[in-house]
């Protein structure tokens, strides 16, 4: 009679408490997908420079997979967009540095919706036999729209740029870095689908083998094409080499104000390039063939002031060879990011106006309705820069170098066109005076790595305050200085002239991944619409 009694009072007394259990218990349930999608964005964030966890971006995207897998389009939309908030918040925190958080976390606002919208398609086409290769073309679709809108696109954390350390690498010489990413994701994403299939067959005792060898071969075919791959890199000369002398001068100060104090940046400059001189002179150092100069290196227009050009000539013949001379230069009206092709006996000789301008930075959009939300705003970029129009290939003794200037080393085309139109070495004059100390310069440094492995060219980095750098075709970093010191580096490197097939392939690698992930999106559509057809038809 007792336990007979215990036995149909207890749901009498676990009655009222059994919503509340329930009920946290689905809060939990919630949260936990919404936990993971976070951390494992926070997760790829940490697998990019400086640091050289590359191989976290497996785990990160095997844990996002888990978080989207089977969910409808409207929960992955915001675990995508809590991916993207917990990747690009901490990636990104350097672009409020000297503005404040505003813009920084605007920018990530704005980047996050790429993300939050790929989640949700990929939750759209785990549904599909081969769920991962969708879903990958989904991710570099989802990049190829984030690098070209809004205001030209911004590439910044593409997938391949935290992969200079790792053993992907070598994809970026057969299709750039829509491929290099592509096999990443696709091996996380596989990654994920091993681990769910060896769970369900020890709970089943049942294997899937289409399954199953799916997702091994999503694992396997992206480390096997990088190792394989390792056949296109090589820093071996084909053209011979030349010695090249990369002058970092430092700034009187960081931040906003780097160029407050007329000329001191360009004295900075001439001061360094006028020791190295009397280096080699003393027979200390190797005669440079010519010699990089950082952006905005001549923080005055050596055009219209003598000054800053007599002392720009002072330095090209110190040292006896021609210099790449970054500059802002006002034409017709209109202001350049220039580099100026300084040659020590004939002065400036031929130029290239940067291309890929920085909104925001270098030009402000919609400045009529910025400038009514805040003034300070429109006063920071008092005047907008104007585009170039042509590629940047410098003849500088001799030798065919080609120039992509600082925030265009992020944009496949803006690299390419460089080596498609002769350069046999690439330079990416910089200045990261502006963002202090912060990670933004070892991320750009990691993206000129990954470059001089799709082309296959030396990569030179001449940064104002550093770091400066010397890259091998192979993505080698043989010579680096320190952050906001003077300093030069003279070495030979090795010219070459084949391209990769990267470099021939060009975009259409990109538009192939593209097509993938519309195909796939393709039919999941059509497989949604058959299986509601079938619902209804059950249920009349």
């Amino acid at each position: 009679m007792t336990a007979t009694a215990t036995s149909v009072d207890e749901p009498e007394q676990l009655g009222p408490q059994a919503p509340f259990v329930s009920r946290g218990a689905g809060r939990v349930r919630r949260l936990v997908p919404c936990a993971a999608a976070a951390l494992s964005g926070l997760l790829l964030y940490v697998s990019f420079p400086p640091r050289t966890l590359w191989w976290l971006a497996l785990p990160a995207f095997a844990v996002f997979a888990w978080s989207l897998r089977g969910r409808t389009w409207k929960t992955a939309l915001g675990l995508g967009y809590l991916f993207g908030l917990g990747f690009l918040l901490p990636l990104l925190v350097w672009t409020g540095v000297e503005v404040g958080p505003g813009p920084w976390v605007a920018l990530v606002v704005v980047e996050a919706v790429f993300v939050a919208l790929v989640g949700a398609g990929i939750a759209a086409v785990s549904r599909l036999p081969a769920w991962p290769l969708w879903a990958a073309a989904l991710w570099t679709a989802g990049e190829a729209a984030r690098a070209r809108a809004p205001f030209g696109g911004f590439p910044w954390g593409k997938i391949a740029f935290g992969q200079a350390d790792g053993v992907f690498l070598p994809l970026a010489a057969v299709g750039g870095t829509p491929v290099l990413g592509f096999a990443v994701v696709l091996c996380g994403f596989g990654l994920h689908d091993v681990v769910r299939l060896v769970v369900e067959g020890r709970r089943t005792g049942a294997v899937r083998r289409g399954a199953a060898a799916v997702a091994l071969l999503s694992v396997a075919v992206p480390l096997l094409s990088a190792l394989a791959a390792r056949s296109l890199v090589s820093d071996r000369a084909e053209d011979g080499t030349a010695t090249v002398a990369v002058i970092q001068g430092n700034v009187p100060r960081a931040g906003l104000d780097f160029n407050a104090q007329r000329r001191a940046v360009l004295d900075h400059h001439v001061k360094e390039t006028e020791r190295l001189a009397a280096e080699v002179k003393a027979g200390r150092a190797a005669r440079p063939d010519f010699v990089l100069w950082p952006e905005n290196s001549s923080d005055i227009d050596p055009f219209t002031n003598p000054d800053a050009r007599a002392v720009i000539n002072g330095a090209a013949r110190a040292i006896g060879a021609p210099i790449s001379v970054g500059g802002v230069v006002e034409r017709d009206g209109r202001l350049y990011n220039e580099q100026i092709l300084w040659d020590p006996d004939e002065g400036p000789v031929d130029r290239y106006d940067k291309r890929q301008v920085q909104p925001f930075g270098e030009y402000l959009p919609m400045r009529s309705l910025l400038g009514a939300v805040n003034e300070n705003w429109t006063s920071m970029v008092r005047q907008d820069f104007s585009r170039g129009s042509e590629p940047g290939v410098f003849t500088m003794a001799g030798t065919r170098v080609g120039l992509a200037t600082c925030y265009e080393a992020a944009f496949d085309w803006a690299v390419r066109d460089t080596v498609t139109h002769g350069a046999r070495m690439i330079s990416v004059p910089s200045n990261n005076a502006t963002f202090d100390r912060s990670e933004m310069t070892y991320q750009q440094l990691a993206m000129s790595r990954v470059r001089a492995v799709e082309h296959s060219r030396t990569v030179t980095v001449p940064v104002t305050s550093g770091v400066s750098a010397v890259i091998m075709p192979d993505g080698q970093i043989t010579r680096r200085t320190g952050m906001f010191v003077a300093d030069s580096l003279v070495q030979t490197v090795p010219l070459r002239s084949s391209e990769t097939p990267a470099t021939r392939l060009g975009i259409l690698p990109e538009l192939v991944l593209v097509a993938l992930a519309l195909g796939g999106l393709g039919w999941a559509g059509a497989s949604a619409v058959r299986a509601r057809r079938g619902d209804d038809a059950r249920g009349q």
